[in-house]
């Protein structure tokens, strides 16, 4: 069970991955806690860890269909000891993982730079810092 304060909006999930949509979507959010995390990761990426989202692409065509599992304690822990506000990290990862069902990826470096590119530019034109600038 998740603790619902401080939790995003519907509105605000819908607006921060309608940002990062290059097409026409059906994507699920779900915020989940610590321990369903924790399983989801171990089942689809075999690390025994809870991470802060993970993406779930169903199909790319003729719409793009996908999941997004958004870890709440760990998200929040990251915020804290990034010194961002709990709604920017949300909102970057809501970005990064909507890019993250659209194909991209960080698993070389000028995949790495150009996914980075994409997400500052999203989310600084929603107002928020960039992520990958320090914020201290």
């Amino acid at each position: 069970m998740v603790a619902t304060r401080g939790l995003p909006s519907r509105a605000q999930l819908r607006r921060w991955a309608g940002a990062a949509l290059e097409r026409d979507a059906r994507i699920t959010v779900r915020i989940v806690g610590g321990r369903e995390g924790r399983a989801l990761n171990r089942e689809f990426r075999g690390k025994d860890r809870a991470t802060n989202v993970l993406a779930f692409t169903m199909r790319r065509e003729p719409r793009l269909e996908g999941d997004l599992a958004l870890c709440a304690p760990v998200i929040a822990r990251e915020a804290r000891a990034q010194g961002k506000s709990v709604p920017a990290h949300y909102a970057h990862l809501v970005v990064h993982g909507v890019l993250h069902l659209q194909g991209y990826d960080h698993e070389s470096a000028r995949g790495a730079r150009v996914m980075e590119r994409r997400e500052s530019r999203i989310v600084t034109r929603l107002g928020f810092p960039d992520p990958y600038e320090s914020q201290g």
